[in-house]
C-alpha cells in the first residue's frame, strides 16, 4: 500500500501486471501442453519454482537500488501480477494432486483472490483513494514500506540459513530440478525481454521487468509445498540454489540489458 500509493496506480503498473500474470499462465500452459516440456518439468513444484520469482524481498530493493525511482511502478505491478498468480493458482495446482475434486470452483478461487495479499494491498489502495487521502498516508506509508522491503531480506536470508543448516546436500541436483534453475533464471527473464519489445519498452523500462523476472525462487514456493505436502525439498533446493546463482545472473542482466541499447 505504501508503494502504490507513493507512486500511484497507472497503466504502466496494470500493464505489467498483465505481463506477469498472463506470462507466466501462458508458460504453465505450455509447459503441460507439450510432453518435451512436461517430461522436463513433471509437476507443478518445479514448475512454479520455476516462474514464480522472489519480486517483493529481492526484486523490488534491487530496483530501487538499480533504477531510476520512476521505475518503480513496474516492479510493483510485476511483483503484484506474480504475487496474484502464485496465490490464486498455486494452491489450487499444488492439491490437485493430493485431491479427488479437480474441478475449479469458483467460489474458492473467488476466495483465494480476495485472500491474496496482493488483493488486499489493491483494495486498501482503492479504499484511500475513494476518502481522498492518498497524497497523507502516501507519505507516511512510504518510509515503512521502504523499512519492511529491506528487512524482508533478512527473511530470505534466515529462510537460507535453515536450508543450509539441513544435512541434505543442498547442490545434489537432479535433472529437473536443474531445468527449473535454467526456466526461472535465464528463460523467463529471456521471454519478458521480448516482450518488453513488443510493448517498445524504454531501457529503464525494459529493465525494470527483465530483472524482476530473473529474480530467484520465491519463498511462497516452499510456504506452498509445505502446505499441501508436495516436493518441499525441490522447493527448498531450487530457492537455494537460484538464489545463490543470482548473485552472478542478476548483474550480468544488468550489464547485458545496457549492452543490447547501446547497439
Amino acid at each position: 500500500m505504501g508503494l502504490l500509493l507513493k507512486e500511484g496506480i497507472d497503466m504502466d503498473l496494470i500493464r505489467t501486471a498483465l505481463i506477469a500474470f498472463f506470462s507466466i499462465g501462458f508458460l504453465i500452459v505450455l509447459i503441460n501442453f507439450f510432453p518435451i516440456f512436461k517430461t522436463r518439468l513433471p509437476n507443478y513444484s518445479l514448475q512454479l519454482a520455476g516462474l514464480i520469482g522472489n519480486t517483493s524481498f529481492l526484486g523490488i530493493p534491487i530496483a530501487i537500488a538499480l533504477l531510476p525511482s520512476s521505475t518503480i511502478n513496474l516492479t510493483i505491478g510485476f511483483d503484484l501480477g506474480t504475487t496474484l498468480f502464485a496465490w490464486i493458482f498455486g494452491p489450487f495446482f499444488l492439491q490437485k494432486k493430493t485431491t479427488s475434486n479437480t474441478k475449479l470452483n469458483f467460489r474458492e478461487l473467488l476466495e483465494a483472490i480476495l485472500n491474496s495479499p496482493a488483493s488486499k494491498g489493491i483494495i486498501g489502495v482503492l479504499i484511500v483513494y475513494l476518502v481522498g487521502l492518498e497524497s497523507v498516508l502516501g507519505e507516511y506509508l512510504w518510509i515503512p514500506a521502504r523499512i519492511v522491503i529491506f528487512l524482508a531480506i533478512i527473511v530470505v536470508g534466515t529462510r537460507l540459513g535453515i536450508i543450509t543448516n539441513n544435512k541434505t546436500r543442498s547442490f545434489n541436483l537432479n535433472k529437473e530440478i536443474k531445468y527449473s534453475i535454467i526456466m526461472k533464471l535465464f528463460i523467463l527473464p529471456l521471454i519478458i525481454f521480448f516482450v518488453s519489445k513488443i510493448f517498445n519498452f524504454n531501457l529503464n523500462e525494459t529493465s525494470a521487468v527483465v530483472l524482476q523476472a530473473g529474480t530467484p525462487s520465491a519463498v511462497s514456493t516452499i510456504l506452498m509445498a509445505e502446505a499441501y505436502k508436495t516436493k518441499q525439498k525441490i522447493a527448498a533446493k531450487i530457492l537455494f540454489t537460484t538464489t545463490l546463482i543470482s548473485i552472478i545472473t542478476i548483474p550480468i542482466l544488468s550489464f547485458l540489458l545496457k549492452a543490447s541499447h547501446q547497439n
